[in-house]
Formats: C-alpha cells, sequence, structure tokens
C-alpha cells in the first residue's frame, strides 16, 4: 500500500526530536508534508536554534519516510525564535524577542567567559544574538569580543548604535569609558547607566539578548532582575563549596523575582595537565550537578579548567570562534541549544498581537 499524506504526518508526527525527547507532532514542529508520484516533501521548523543539527534530523525523517514505503524523501529543516513571557509586567525591549542573564553569586567563576561564549554559541547555532555587558565596575566583554577602545555611534544624537564583533551585537560601559577609568558610582548611578545601555541601544532584530550580570545579589542585581524584561537565567559556578553557596543565593534571588532558572553551567570542572595528561578535580567534583539536584534546575553542562579558553577569550576571539570544531565548543554549543529549548517550553509572549483598545467619546 503507498503512503498517504495522513500516513506520512503521522509518522513524521512520532518520530522524536533527538534535542528535545519530545515528537515533532507535540512540539507542533511539523509545517507541511506531502507525497507526489512516491516522493515524500516534509518542511520542519523546530522553536530553537540548531544549524548543527539540521542535516541530521533530515536524515531521521528521511530514513523513516524510506522505510515507510516513499521512493525518495526531501526534507527541509528549519528554525524559529519567538518572543516569550517574561517576569511582571515588564513590557518587552524593543528589537529583543528573549533577554537571558548570566549570572553568578560571586566574581571569578568565568561568568563573563561564559556569557560571551554562550552568545556565540547561539549566534553559530542560526540566532541573532547580542550581548550586553552589565557589569558596569568591571566590564571585559569588549576585551573579549576583540573591540576595546572603539566607540558607538549615534544617528540621532538620542540612542546608540551596538558595536559588531564576531557576528554579535554588542554594547558595553567599556565602550564609553577609558579603560584605566575606575567607576566610582553608588548603586542608583550604576542602576541608571544600565537602564540606559539597555533601553538606549538600538538593538536590531534580536532573537536573544545574552546579558552578563554584575556578580553578587546585591541591590544593583535585584533592582535589574526586577526591572529588565527578562525570559531567563543561567547560572555560572564553579564545583567549589565556597562558590555554591553564593550561586544558591543568586538562585534563590531570582526566584525570588519570579525569573525562571534555565540551568547551572558548572565552570573549571576538571584540569587536564597539557604536559602529562592528568585529570583532577582542583575545584571539587559534582558540586554543579548537586546543586541541580537540590533545587529542580537543569544541569546545562560542564566546562573544563582549560588555559586555551582564557588565552582566547583575553586575544579577543573566545573559544567558539577560535577553534570551532573544538570538544569545548561542542560543549558550548550544546549548553546554547539547551538553553534555548528550555526558552522554546516556555508561554510565549503573545501582548503584541492585540490591538491597543482606545475608548473615545463620539
Amino acid at each position: 500500500m503507498s503512503l498517504t499524506n495522513d500516513a506520512l504526518l503521522a509518522l513524521v508526527g512520532a518520530l522524536i526530536d533527538p534535542n528535545t525527547g519530545k515528537a515533532f507532532a507535540d512540539a507542533r514542529a511539523i509545517r507541511s508534508v506531502r507525497i507526489a508520484d512516491g516522493r515524500a516533501e516534509v518542511a520542519v521548523e523546530l522553536g530553537y536554534p540548531a544549524r548543527s543539527q539540521h542535516d541530521a534530523i533530515a536524515a531521521q525523517i528521511e530514513t523513516a519516510a524510506r522505510a515507510a514505503g516513499a521512493t525518495s524523501a526531501s526534507v527541509t529543516v528549519s528554525s524559529k525564535v519567538v518572543a516569550h513571557a517574561v517576569q511582571g509586567n515588564n513590557k518587552l525591549l524593543p528589537g529583543v524577542r528573549n533577554i537571558i542573564v548570566v549570572a553568578s553569586g560571586k566574581g571569578g567563576v568565568g561568568k563573563s567567559t561564559t556569557a560571551v561564549n554562550l552568545a556565540l554559541a547561539l549566534s553559530q547555532e542560526g540566532a541573532r544574538v547580542g550581548i550586553l555587558d552589565a557589569d558596569i565596575y568591571g566590564p571585559s566583554q569588549p576585551q573579549m569580543l576583540g573591540i576595546a577602545g572603539a566607540q558607538p555611534q549615534s544617528e540621532d544624537g538620542k540612542t546608540m548604535q551596538p558595536l559588531q564583533a564576531h557576528a554579535l551585537q554588542a554594547n558595553s560601559i567599556g565602550f564609553l569609558v577609558d579603560t584605566e577609568q575606575p567607576m566610582v558610582w553608588r548603586g542608583p548611578m550604576v542602576t541608571q547607566a544600565l537602564r540606559q545601555l539597555l533601553n538606549e541601544t538600538r538593538w536590531d532584530d534580536l532573537d536573544y539578548l545574552v546579558i552578563d550580570m554584575p556578580p553578587g545579589t546585591g541591590d544593583i542585581q535585584l533592582t535589574l532582575a526586577q526591572t529588565v524584561p527578562v525570559t531567563g537565567a543561567v547560572i555560572v559556578t564553579t564545583p567549589q563549596d565556597i562558590a555554591l553557596l553564593d550561586a544558591r543565593k543568586g538562585l534563590k534571588m531570582f526566584e525570588k523575582v519570579g525569573i525562571p532558572i534555565l540551568g547551572i553551567v558548572e565552570n573549571m570542572s576538571i584540569h587536564i595537565c597539557s604536559h602529562c595528561g592528568h585529570a583532577e578535580h582542583i575545584f571539587g567534583q559534582g558540586g554543579g550537578e548537586k546543586m541541580c539536584a537540590d533545587y529542580g534546575v537543569p544541569f546545562l553542562g560542564a566546562l573544563p579548567l582549560d588555559i586555551a579558553i582564557r588565552s582566547q577569550a583575553d586575544s579577543g576571539t573566545p573559544t567558539v570562534v577560535a577553534e570551532p570544531d573544538s570538544q569545548v565548543a561542542a560543549i558550548y554549543r550544546l549548553i546554547a541549544r539547551k538553553v534555548a529549548i528550555a526558552i522554546g517550553d516556555k508561554q510565549r509572549d503573545l501582548r503584541h498581537k492585540f490591538p491597543n483598545i482606545v475608548v473615545q467619546n463620539t
């Protein structure tokens, strides 16, 4: 018996997306199916960026269609990112569909390095991505992106055009002040500066804006968490008990303001000696996974303590673009997909689809 359109739809719908573990039908990812002279034609649209996975998904569907009786198969796989719900009544930022904050309870755990590589990995997977360096006291993204010393331009004298680096849109207080100038500002000044950077930058059609948050859980971080329209937060920690204590405080802060935790990244998880190959858990072992188990949040992945990650970020070409085929870059891309999938599972923000209602006297 020949394969019909209905049978093909049921077949493809029952297949499991290897990245989400869900059936394509349940994810509403099937855009069209058609049988023409025995040839199966299928279009699938994922709700998360996954350019590196498109070929594998296409092959999966083609194999299933041929096994079911199709003489040949043509499968198109694409991705589309939409806006998802944010905390409270905060309005979405113009030009930005989703905001991801990358935070840590304390400094020195590799938060900024993780943030820039996460942003670059999302970009490599096909998303339009920006990064905002919100660490006023210690901005590092200009150096990590290789554009230190550059300054944003303004076309209208009121707003700033984001700078471009490695296909990312970027802005930072580091572009506006001298690199050796200390920011001796109190909390309200810092908060105002961050709001200006966020709201007065002309972000251009971003799927994701990654915000590299200041370390800690003080007034500045709390104010930002309450006022910035955040889709979800990523917590960065090391396995060390001291770092985990502060990471737990960061997690609790986001919970209090209603920001979903997308997951935890364990940085500096293991060190492998470049000379002898000896592997050692310098900062402890399994701390990030235990924290995830304690709070019921996803474990996004573990990254090694690797001199190349540090040197590449310092040189302005982070690992994901310096060595895109490396094992470390693959870990960052896997973390990026997990983050995007977690966002894709959230409720969509449909406020922009409803018209404003104006009541007038007639």
